[in-house]
């Protein structure tokens, strides 16, 4: 096989976007990722492959990723950070009944009181994500319906932004990214023109606004 210890750790490095991030904020042992990858880089070259050749390809490798974040230009955005309590959440099989469902729920929910009603439509699925106090509500709706998860005590988190957000390649990427490093996990993505939420379990809450917070510091001059 042809290539390069170099090579072949770029592009497993490449293929986990949590390494490079490790590698980027340089919390990461090399020594113990060179062990943890280097069966691979000697199963792509079909030769062994010396420990500190694959360090020194990490290392170097390192240096190129936080150079490319270096020269990266800042994102140019004002924002918003806002939360929303108290969401019920419920996730069932789409079928002719789910537009009756969602009418039905309109004329209950007042939306010009400030409640909470999200619906994503998807080709098999459908998600309603609305203010707590509108649970039995859709409890009721869907009883005979094919429910496949409902959650409670959930918290949106919104990003409402005055830039550019949907012509800016990335965004919803970094942000994620941010979460799924702190280990927090998100229920529900929503998304607007200009408005980006995140549903989120009511005991991750604060640590997750705080987490993007720091994400838009990251990412805004």
């Amino acid at each position: 096989m042809s290539g390069t210890v170099s090579q072949e750790v770029k592009d497993i490095i490449a293929k986990s976007p949590f390494l490079s991030e490790m590698l980027i904020r340089d919390i990461v042992s090399y020594s113990n990722l060179a062990n943890e990858i280097r069966p691979r880089v000697e199963e792509r070259l079909g030769k062994s492959v010396n420990p500190p050749a694959v360090v020194m390809a990490l290392r170097r490798h390192a240096e190129e990723l936080r150079e490319e974040v270096q020269k990266r230009p800042k994102m140019k955005m004002r924002y918003e950070l806002s939360m929303k309590t108290n969401i019920y959440d419920v996730n069932l099989l789409r079928n002719e009944n789910s537009i009756r469902i969602l009418n039905l729920l309109y004329e209950k929910v007042q939306l010009e009181k400030g409640d909470f009603l999200n619906v994503s439509l998807g080709t098999f699925e459908m998600s309603i994500s609305v203010s707590d106090k509108y649970a039995g509500v859709l409890k009721e709706l869907v009883k005979e319906e094919s429910v496949l998860n409902e959650f409670s005590d959930l918290v949106a988190i919104n990003i409402a932004f005055s830039g550019n957000f949907v012509e800016t390649p990335g965004l919803v990427y970094l942000a994620v990214r941010k979460l799924a490093l702190e280990n927090i996990n998100v229920i529900e993505i929503l998304s607007t023109m200009n408005v980006l939420t995140f549903v989120i379990e009511r005991a991750e809450s604060m640590k997750a606004y705080e987490v993007l917070q720091t994400f838009l510091e990251d990412t805004t001059a």
